[in-house]
């Protein structure tokens, strides 16, 4: 039941024109190629949604050699007069992104945006329906979603290096080992030109989430003139998913919690957790060691504080995780916690592995996180002994393709969007990204708690930003702080 748990907050739980010379760290334009429209597989239809195949270089330095596919997906302008332009998307992760076009339309993106672009999905090199990567991961090394476990002490983490160790020599070792140097960032950024140049722009606009903000960053690096309006919503620091970004979850629980605790004290006469934010803060305290004494109903300390973390992503599921809490204080039945096993998620996790560890060096000594974890336990009690922990790019032998350094390089046209108590993307990697940026960017932050903020969140000021961004290319003229709104 615990894999099954896990597997669900893994998933849950990312000018000028084209043929001017390629900047530096950029690849030279791949030939061009007919984009031809249809049906999308089963797991990615939606309505109006159309998918199609492009061929790039899986080496970049050597586009005349072995090609790999990239899966895309359109959802195509139904008001040509209006449409400008595309514009990609990538809902972070990383993970598949070939129906999010779809998805940005559920969670109600304005119409004047869908009249304006047409927006394409891709499932980034080595995931899903593009040319696919495994590390043979069995279905208990799949559920360690994109967060190590929580490390009680030493031997905890020494056991995850053990399992860390495991799934990085299998990662070297599967048959798509072939792939493994040349899954990265900066490679998925040069997929993304691959498909503006096959659909025939001159420029593309982007609309990037969490893991997605960093390939943005990334892009609009290696190509500042082809990007149009470049928007980065909950936003990893500049330097991408390394270890210090992991670091960084223990941060994102401390400022998101408040916002449960505020909620369970409201409620406590349903929940019973404590009438007032110190009681249930104290609740949680007192739960997490009772359960890394003896678990209730298979669920431990570290699973508890994935769980808490994981569901306070949005808040809807702020009564889960109190009727979660008021389960386990009373040793009763647990309530449903979402969705069971999701298809192709052996593909995804281990494409998150290829991607991530071939983009950035990680500490290799095992005793290094054991400091580690003990110093942001004490500086994080609740959550800082999960992100410091070991993960498979601590044992990563690929070479890594060389660091992108995002900067102040490059045209104006950069909006990032980022709530203030973000769990998995904090304000303080935000706050790195928008200084490196320098005048490149307007940074627009919510008096806001959970994990994406446009359209998610609903609030008319981040909104009327986003929007007048991507219709007119107008940003605030400064930074703008956007006050709380009801929800």
């Amino acid at each position: 039941m615990r894999k099954t748990w896990s597997i669900a907050l893994a998933i849950a739980i990312l000018a000028a024109a084209a043929a001017a010379a390629a900047p530096a760290g950029a690849a030279p334009e791949v030939s061009p190629q007919t984009v031809k429209w249809g049906p999308c597989p089963a797991d990615a239809a939606a309505p109006g949604l159309e998918c199609s195949t492009i061929k790039v270089p899986l080496d970049y330095d050597d586009p005349g050699g072995k090609r790999i596919d990239i899966a895309i997906s359109r959802l195509a302008s139904k008001n040509p007069g209006q449409r400008r332009g595309v514009l990609l998307t990538n809902p972070g992760g990383p993970s598949a992104g070939l129906k999010f076009p779809a998805d940005l339309r559920t969670a109600k993106l304005p119409q004047a945006v869908l009249d304006s672009y047409d927006l394409i999905g891709f499932d980034p090199r080595g995931m899903a329906h593009s040319t696919p990567v495994t590390c043979d991961l069995t279905p208990e090394q799949s559920a360690v979603g994109n967060v190590p476990p929580y490390a009680r002490d030493a031997a905890d983490v020494a056991k995850r290096a053990e399992q860390s160790k495991a799934i990085a020599r299998q990662c070297a070792t599967s048959k798509s080992a072939w792939m493994l140097p040349h899954v990265s960032t900066a490679n998925t950024a040069r997929d993304m030109d691959s498909i503006r140049a096959a659909l025939g722009e001159k420029k593309i606009s982007f609309a990037g989430y969490s893991w997605g903000t960093h390939l943005g960053a990334v892009y609009t690096t290696l190509y500042p003139q082809r990007g149009d309006r470049i928007m980065l919503d909950s936003n990893v620091g500049p330097d991408g998913w390394d270890y210090a970004n992991d670091r960084l979850y223990a941060q994102g629980f401390d400022d998101r919690f408040p916002d449960f605790a505020k909620f369970a004290a409201a409620g406590s006469a349903t929940y019973g957790l404590g009438s007032t934010p110190e009681q249930v803060t104290a609740k949680f305290f007192d739960l997490a060691a009772r359960l890394d004494k003896a678990p209730v109903r298979d669920i431990d300390g570290p699973t508890f504080r994935m769980l808490t973390y994981g569901f306070l992503f949005s808040d809807a599921g702020m009564p889960l995780v109190a009727k979660i809490w008021q389960a386990l204080d009373k040793d009763q039945p647990l309530p449903p916690l979402g969705p069971g096993e999701v298809p192709g998620v052996e593909n995804l996790v281990s494409g998150r592995y290829y991607m991530i560890c071939n983009d950035s060096r990680w500490p290799g000594s095992v005793g290094t996180y054991q400091r580690t974890v003990a110093i942001d336990r004490l500086r994080h009690p609740m959550f800082g002994a999960a992100g410091a922990n070991v993960q498979p790019c601590a044992f990563w032998s690929a070479p890594a393709d060389p660091p992108v350094r995002v900067g102040d390089r490059g045209p104006s046209t950069v909006l990032m969007l980022q709530n203030q108590r973000d769990p998995a993307t904090p304000l303080a990697g935000a706050e790195k990204l928008r200084r490196a940026f320098g005048d490149r960017a307007s940074m627009v932050t919510v008096d806001a708690g959970g994990h994406g903020v446009y359209p998610y969140v609903g609030n008319k000021c981040a909104d009327t930003a986003a929007t007048t961004f991507l219709l007119t290319g107008q940003r605030p003229k400064h930074d703008l702080a956007c006050a709380a709104e009801p929800r």
